[in-house]
């Protein structure tokens, strides 16, 4: 319970106008964007103007116990940002400096509250790119993509965000600040604590300064719609991509339903009758970016594509990549709950998880559309329901608890980019054993002994 000596301490650190405590206000920040999560209300909110604001904090909240939870855009999709406990929210988002953009080093340096679209609207000025892309590009904030470890469209040549980060500073359960890791290309002074608190979900500390890789911008770029009459053909598709050893930028799936839906919300010239479609991106300079789309059109017609559509222009490529973007947004018009999930496999097993994904569906008689990063075995089965219908949510929970359970089978991984939150914590032991989350329970213990730190999120106490 927040006392009123804890507000007022609060109050005193940044002013009254940056504490939330009307119930109107609080709501915003009861829940994020996972579908089917029960609202927690916070008791306030926070938003701090800077480092030393973001420490004070922590500190009154480690003094008196009260639980803090740090929050970006909110965009996240594993409950990872609920106030479950009640407590202190703490909105990044006005931390939201470009500190310097290093071409010399090819480097960034960020506050959290960056917009990941913003940073990379600064660096492209300069001919730069900061690659990772989360579909909520646009709205997510660099402190949240960071500490939710978000992959994105590009993962597949480009990776995820773990491998763009080079330095924190990070305020501890305890209000000290610490900084780690930095511009250097070599690194390995101590414990990597950089690779620690990426996609820590905000359990073992609060990011508030972040150094990022960039990589010189790809000089061209050709974007490829090919269509198939048959899923597996298309999961077949993708495997042989890689195995022509073409890696390219960007290959997504789309099956029928979410084509369907996606057509009728963007308009994009989507084959409405296609199973599936997939959607390839080849970049880098002028000449290999020929060769590869030569290439990659003659895998995909080699296995069974109806039609094969290279993007003549800028925006032919921009309506297919908004179509994309646009699958969540476009489904959850379709019922009233869009459960999303994020199940991910080594990619030669995307056929076999395919197949799996239907089986489950017409086992559990419900409606689940699959897209996603097929090229880097992440997909994306989005359950449409309604979380009013209890029996039907029922069957949600099972399909949901199969789709992980074959992805664990095929070698493959509880979460892709998504992260764990709440709402896959009780999988941790399917992936990790019991003495894998005794190991997660140990670091977090080390670093905050009295759970203060967006608790009850990855591991509770034991």
């Amino acid at each position: 319970m927040l006392t009123r000596e804890v507000l007022q301490e609060l109050i005193q650190v940044i002013g009254i106008e940056n504490v939330l405590t009307e119930k109107e206000d609080l709501l915003t920040y009861a829940y994020d964007a996972t579908a089917a999560m029960k609202h927690c209300m916070p008791e306030v909110v926070v938003t701090p103007l800077s480092t030393e604001h973001v420490a004070e904090i922590v500190k009154i909240a480690a003094r008196h116990k009260v639980p803090i939870y740090p929050r970006g855009a909110g965009t996240n999709l594993s409950g990872g940002t609920i106030p479950i406990e009640g407590g202190i929210v703490l909105s990044m988002l006005n931390l939201n400096k470009i500190l310097e953009v290093d071409q010399d080093n090819l480097t960034a340096t960020v506050q959290p509250g960056v917009i990941i679209q913003a940073l990379n609207d600064e660096v492209v000025k300069h001919g730069l790119l900061y690659p990772p892309d989360p579909g909520t590009i646009t709205t997510a904030t660099m402190g949240g993509s960071v500490s939710e470890c978000s992959g994105g469209l590009r993962g597949l040549k480009y990776g995820v965000t773990k491998h763009y980060i080079m330095g924190l500073q990070i305020v501890l359960a305890n209000g000290e600040v610490i900084r780690w890791g930095g511009k250097t290309v070599k690194n390995v002074t101590g414990y990597d604590l950089v690779a620690l608190y990426t996609g820590a979900e905000g359990t073992l500390g609060i990011i508030t300064e972040i150094i990022v890789k960039l990589i010189p911008a790809p000089e061209a770029r050709k974007s490829i719609m090919a269509v198939f009459d048959d899923v597996d053909k298309a999961g077949n598709a993708i495997a042989a991509i890689i195995r022509n050893k073409i890696i390219p930028a960007t290959l997504e799936i789309m099956d029928n339903v979410t084509i369907q839906t996606v057509e009728n919300f963007v308009h994009a010239g989507l084959p409405m009758n296609a199973e599936a479609i997939l959607l390839c991106e080849v970049d880098g300079y002028k000449e290999v970016v020929e060769r590869e789309a030569v290439l990659v059109e003659r895998v995909l017609k080699e296995e069974g594509a109806v039609e094969v559509k290279i993007a003549k222009n800028d925006q032919e490529r921009d309506l297919l990549w908004l179509a994309r973007r646009s699958a969540l947004p476009a489904l959850a018009q379709k019922r009233p709950t869009t459960v999303l999930e994020d199940a991910t496999v080594p990619r030669s097993k995307i056929p076999d998880m395919l197949k799996a994904i239907r089986r489950i569906a017409t086992k559990h008689n419900l409606q689940i559309a699959t897209f996603g990063h097929a090229g880097d075995g992440n997909l994306h089965p989005t359950i449409l329901t309604d979380v009013r219908d209890e029996e039907e949510m029922k069957r949600v929970h099972l399909a949901v608890e199969e789709i992980f359970e074959t992805a664990i089978a095929l070698g493959g991984t509880l979460s892709g980019e998504h992260g764990i939150g709440i709402a896959k914590m009780k999988f941790l032991d399917w992936e990790f054993g019991e003495a894998g989350v005794a190991a997660l329970r140990s670091i977090k213990e080390a670093l905050d002994p009295n759970y203060i730190m967006n608790p009850g999120k990855i591991v509770r106490r034991d």
